[in-house]
């Protein structure tokens, strides 16, 4: 009875959890970082849609796409649910390429598409974050995905009124990368939080 005891409690059984985050808490740590100083080169050429902003603009969801490819490698490997990743994937590279075309017609078109983004990318974020709240501090991506979706929806009633402008976009982005340091914080904390 006693030699199956410790089988029973193996080390490779509470092992997947804590290589996700510690994954996860360095490209959440990454992901603010990129975040804080997006938001800080928008801002200051947020005035006029010229090639630096328009590059900004396509850059940042595509900096998206390469984290998300890592998120599901690493959960993948664990073991964990990847379809939201893979969605998010999907919706971020067609972002890419709408910013793109959108940003030579205008700073309302370029509003259009990134709302459009927030809203579902944020709807795909609370879905991931709410499947992860075992791994801990998963309540800030969710809020972060609800807060995205709303932002999204203000973004498009800001290119349609008349004083769009890209600043808003600044704030969202620093914002959103706020919300990656405190999940990286809390994985911090409860790596092996299940």
């Amino acid at each position: 009875m006693s030699p199956t005891a410790p089988t029973q409690h193996p080390a490779p059984r509470t092992r997947p959890t804590p290589p996700t985050a510690a994954t996860l808490r360095k490209l959440y740590f990454l992901r603010f970082g990129f975040a804080a100083g997006w938001a800080a080169l928008l801002f200051t050429t947020a005035d006029t849609l010229g090639p630096l902003s328009a590059t900004l603009l396509v850059l940042y969801p595509a900096f998206d796409v390469a984290c998300a490819i890592v998120d599901i490698r690493s959960t993948r490997v664990n073991g964990g649910p990847v379809r939201g990743l893979y969605a998010n994937v999907a919706l971020s590279t067609l972002t890419a390429i709408g910013l793109t075309v959108a940003a030579t017609s205008g700073i309302p078109a370029v509003l259009h598409v990134w709302g459009a983004w927030a809203v579902t990318a944020g709807l795909v974020q609370l879905t991931v974050g709410a499947a992860r709240r075992r791994m801990g501090g998963q309540w800030a991506m969710i809020a972060s995905g609800a807060i995205s979706t709303l932002a999204g929806a203000s973004f498009i009633a800001q290119a349609n009124s008349g004083d769009a402008a890209l600043t808003s976009l600044s704030g969202y982005a620093f914002l959103g990368g706020v919300f990656f340091l405190v999940t990286a914080l809390r994985l911090n904390h409860t790596p092996t939080d299940a």
